[in-house]
């Protein structure tokens, strides 16, 4: 992990994450993305939180340089993700996954949906190819929702479906309500778990699914929710490494859970 920048010294700024903080502490929803705190989280709350949570600088007058993730935290973390996994997975229950980092990401979700399959899980796909409209930095911007390899991501109208083009980043919550709202109005089944980031996590989370997943030194949403209950892990680390990175980590994750393949 250290060696791959995925937790150590990464590559978030310190300026960027005590941004974020601030502006989750003004419950702004670019940074809130879909969790609805019922705590009064101030700014010194959330860097008390995210030094506990990450292991972050507790030091509001660390203003400047690169963020600094626990390596034992994430390991800490990363267990019980694999151990709700492992879970889920002896039940045979149905999963939903999502990623707002298809990117990086999407290998190692579809890594777990392909487990979680064999294991006997339903690996969900509600509101395939439908449109949702999101907020992005150029405006409100159309997206439609498709799954690739059993994992729910966003692209832009005429995307081409190839891996070169494997998505858009989003924090949007919408696309989980969206394709949880179409599995209910279908009659279900509605997943146990939701496995994902950003929006897929805390959306789901703040609609009463369980939900489990990775998040970034500068987002406290997840690890807000996580302290709230809404979500039963958020493991801390770099989210925006190369593809290949998470490949350890996967395996990590599998064999933890009893899934190798």
């Amino acid at each position: 992990m250290l060696a791959a920048g995925l937790a150590g010294t990464v590559a978030t700024s310190r300026e960027r994450s005590l941004a974020r903080y601030r502006m989750f502490a003004a419950r702004d929803p670019r940074v809130l993305i879909g969790f609805e705190p019922e705590y009064d989280w101030r700014f010194a709350d959330l860097l008390h939180l995210m030094s506990q949570r990450c292991g972050v600088s507790a030091d509001s007058k660390d203003t400047s340089g690169q963020d600094v993730i626990d390596p034992d935290r994430t390991l800490v973390a990363l267990d019980a993700f694999a151990d709700r996994l492992a879970t889920v997975a002896a039940t045979g229950a149905p999963v939903l996954l999502g990623t707002g980092h298809p990117h990086c990401l999407l290998g190692f979700y579809a890594a777990l949906a392909a487990a979680l399959s064999s294991a006997g899980c339903g690996v969900l796909t509600p509101a395939q190819g439908q449109s949702v409209d999101i907020t992005t930095r150029f405006g409100v911007r159309t997206h439609h929702l498709t799954y690739v390899r059993g994992v729910a991501l966003m692209r832009e109208p005429g995307a081409r479906p190839e891996a070169s083009e494997p998505g858009v980043h989003t924090h949007s919550p919408l696309p989980v309500r969206l394709a949880l709202a179409a599995a209910a109005e279908a009659g279900g089944p509605l997943p146990a778990l939701v496995i994902g980031d950003h929006g897929w996590a805390c959306g789901a989370g703040q609609l009463g699914i369980e939900a489990i997943g990775l998040a970034d030194s500068d987002d406290p949403a997840p690890f807000a929710a996580e302290a709230e209950g809404r979500l039963s892990v958020a493991v801390p680390l770099d989210d925006t490494v190369r593809s290949d990175y998470y490949g350890p980590l996967t395996r990590y994750v599998l064999n933890r859970a009893c899934l190798s393949q």
